[in-house]
């Protein structure tokens, strides 16, 4: 990829891949070119956390990394268990200033999930996620971007998405069990098909996850744009009913972004 496409797709990503519609959703885009440009086993570095960013992860044996904690749950106090409506959701998101240096807005371009569809069944979890709607699917819904002022102007500027979702009667529990049994039977990658076109993800790993809410997952899925591997990291927690999936991505590099610690404690601590 030339180095004025890397431009282009990096101001995209400023401007609207903190937004689901534009990011999450538009994955399928970004990764269907895959198939012209075969996908590697999964080798190299795998796209290690910046030391820079987060503390070091741990190595298991089977050569992914452990999500281990990095800093204690951010709220041990019971959740009310409520399933949030689109208005409760929107009050429960985070708000610029709640977190220092980060503007909060809601989505920009659109809130239409994506339509791709996992061709393994046992990695349809990861695939909803990557449309942007977890499953089983949301009573609400709320899209926010989080973007890291103080970094204007950078190429590594970190922009998170976050989308927040209801999921009433055991359905928050399902979404991170099924995401959980899916990271590690999709290891070895995925194919989706969805209106783009087919997509190709050559990798799923755990990564090193903050501890926060009831339950949480951390783990990158490995997409690619033309013949560059695009690390694709997600963030899972549940309070309650509420799911909150951070999103980032790494559209200029190989290595792996990560969703500030702080934004993923703030948000969780304001759901009920």
């Amino acid at each position: 990829m030339s180095t004025g496409t890397r431009r282009t797709v990096r101001n995209t990503a400023r401007r609207v891949a903190g937004a689901a519609a534009a990011a999450v959703l538009a994955l399928g885009a970004l990764t269907a070119c895959q198939d012209e440009d075969t996908p590697d086993d999964g080798g190299g570095d795998g796209g290690r956390p910046a030391a820079s960013a987060s503390a070091p992860a741990t190595e298991g044996a089977d050569g992914t990394l452990a999500a281990e904690p990095s800093v204690p749950p951010s709220d041990t106090t019971p959740s009310s268990g409520k399933a949030l409506t689109e208005d409760g959701l929107a009050k429960a998101a985070l708000a610029t200033g709640e977190v220092p240096g980060f503007a909060v807005t809601p989505l920009q371009g659109g809130e239409e999930p994506g339509t791709e569809k996992s061709d393994d069944p046992d990695c349809a979890p990861l695939a909803a996620v990557v449309n942007g709607a977890p499953e089983p699917a949301a009573s609400a819904t709320v899209y926010r971007t989080a973007v890291d002022t103080r970094e204007e102007g950078e190429d590594t500027q970190t922009v998170v998405t976050l989308i927040l979702t209801s999921h009433p009667d055991g359905g928050a529990e399902q979404v991170l069990s099924s995401l959980r049994s899916a990271v590690g039977a999709c290891a070895k990658g995925f194919t989706a098909r969805g209106g783009d076109g087919v997509s190709t993800y050559a990798e799923v790993k755990t990564i090193r996850g903050t501890r926060a809410g009831d339950d949480s997952i951390a783990y990158q899925v490995t997409g690619a744009l033309g013949g560059d591997k695009i690390p694709l990291v997600f963030h899972v927690v549940r309070r309650g009913a509420t799911v909150v999936t951070f999103y980032t991505a790494n559209f200029v590099g190989g290595t792996t972004p990560t969703v500030p610690d702080e934004l993923i404690l703030k948000q969780t601590a304001k759901l009920p």
